[in-house]
């Protein structure tokens, strides 16, 4: 009996640990490069929703992309019914804004949404082009 409570501990552990990977790894498929990001937008097989103030949109954004401020998200997604099954590609200037909006569209339903690591400043660093 000793034995088998031992076994019982052990395999709890180990699919404990088990879970923790495949969430750990899930969340990494959340995040995506700025260069992966451009070539989906490039190839039309995904779209950019920038998540900065007015302020920083009208400054530099990425060409394409399509602007909605992060406040203005939830009262704005009517708007984006028609992506509800295609890619979304969530971006900010530095990552932490989009990533809020890739939580309110996966919670409104949409599936297939990926926020741009590093925002902006990567795009940027990584040279790809602005307007």
């Amino acid at each position: 009996m000793r034995n088998f409570l031992k076994y019982c501990r052990l395999s709890f552990i180990i699919s404990l640990l088990s879970c923790n990977a495949v969430k750990a790894g899930t969340d990494n498929l959340e995040l995506i490069s700025p260069q992966d990001a451009s070539a989906l937008a490039a190839e039309k097989k995904a779209i950019i929703i920038d998540v900065r103030e007015d302020n920083e949109w009208n400054s530099v954004h990425i060409p394409g992309a399509i602007h909605i401020p992060l406040a203005q998200l939830n009262s704005r997604l009517p708007e984006l019914q028609s992506y509800k099954n295609s890619a979304i590609i969530t971006q900010c200037r530095s990552g932490a804004r989009s990533a809020k909006a890739l939580d309110i569209l996966k919670s409104a339903g949409f599936n297939h949404v990926q926020n741009m690591e590093g925002g902006l400043i990567a795009w940027n660093k990584a040279g790809l082009k602005t307007q």
